[in-house]
């Protein structure tokens, strides 16, 4: 690959950088960390603000109705602060900050949502990624902030100016809480397929506290929201499963469903669901958390408990990918120099 070449603009503190590169298939991050549907998206030109020599990120913050901008590693590390327990393994915690980082590359590369204010690069939301600040974190942790930010900062640095590659390109790094057992098919989820985004077995899910789940819904409830009228005898059929093991198609009623479809009209925590009806009830119990794709945040804290270190995390979860350092990729010059 060709080196990147900096372009400096002089008496000005801005840094153009433009990226030539074709056209990517991506997942842009929208409920469950990813939207629902794959898209092309042109590549645009990146305008990497040069402040203390630091690339800059501009998150809008959804609370406040303002655009922060700070340097990319503070916003890595407040994305992986916010997505993932902080007493999690230090390698987890190293794979998310991969996970973070290359997909803020991406939408530095591709473009915001069309939804964001001008200005901005990323929201601090499930629609792109969560990303919370020093001082909501340390309301949410208390005494603790100091020990858990420390280690969250020291997973951060661990892979600093890192991202995971695919055939020479950032690949879109979906990951969620906790697996049936299985990761699931881009294809089974979405529209289209992923070479990165397969299937692989995750038993480390079993000791997630959301792995197993239980819950009730009126019967009535349960009708309205399917749009369906229930008999007595018809629970419903599942016609297929993906190679997931979650639920593809469902006939119910006399109306088919896809698992994704009954998972988001019931909000379900996952698409592996099963029910039974207990009088005027449906009791609801589902396995997993998450919409399955890429990475499992619980089974990569099982695979560092087992001695894996971060990169073998994620080449397992993202298949065929490499861990490279930033100014390896593309044909100019994305970090700074201190």
């Amino acid at each position: 690959m060709k080196p990147f070449k900096p372009i400096a603009l002089a008496a000005v503190l801005v840094l153009a950088v433009s990226f030539l590169i074709p056209s990517l298939l991506v997942l842009p991050f929208q409920n469950d960390k990813v939207s629902g549907k794959l898209q092309d998206k042109k590549v645009k030109q990146v305008k990497a603000e040069k402040k203390n020599n630091t690339i800059q990120v501009s998150v809008y913050r959804s609370m406040e109705k303002e655009i922060d901008q700070m340097p990319m590693e503070d916003y890595v590390a407040g994305v992986v602060a916010a997505e993932m327990p902080a007493d999690f393994e230090i390698e987890a915690l190293k794979a998310q900050a991969l996970t973070a980082r290359t997909f803020i590359v991406n939408r530095l590369l591709y473009g915001a949502n069309s939804d964001l204010p001008a200005g901005a690069d990323v929201t601090d939301t499930v629609s792109d990624q969560v990303y919370l600040s020093n001082a909501e974190l340390k309301k949410i942790w208390g005494r603790q902030y100091t020990t858990k930010i420390n280690k969250i900062k020291k997973a951060v640095a661990a892979t600093k100016g890192k991202i995971i590659i695919y055939r020479d390109k950032p690949i879109d790094a979906a990951f969620f809480s906790t697996s049936n057992g299985y990761t699931e098919n881009a294809e089974d989820y979405w529209t289209n397929a992923v070479p990165y985004l397969k299937s692989v077995k995750s038993p480390w899910d079993k000791a997630s506290p959301k792995y197993k789940r239980q819950e009730v819904i009126t019967a009535a409830g349960f009708q309205n929201k399917l749009g369906i009228q229930l008999s007595a005898n018809d629970m419903g059929t599942v016609l297929a499963r993906t190679q997931g093991n979650r639920v593809a198609k469902i006939k119910i009623a006399g109306k088919t469903f896809t698992g994704r479809e009954i998972r988001d009209k019931l909000g379900l925590p996952s698409a592996d669901f099963t029910w039974i009806r207990k009088g005027n009830d449906i009791v609801i119990t589902t396995k997993g958390y998450g919409h399955g794709v890429g990475m499992s945040q619980y089974g990569a804290n099982g695979m560092a408990k087992e001695g894996k270190d971060y990169a073998a995390i994620v080449k397992y979860y993202y298949k065929g990918v490499s861990v490279v350092p930033l100014d390896r990729f593309g044909n100019a010059k994305l970090t700074a120099q201190k």
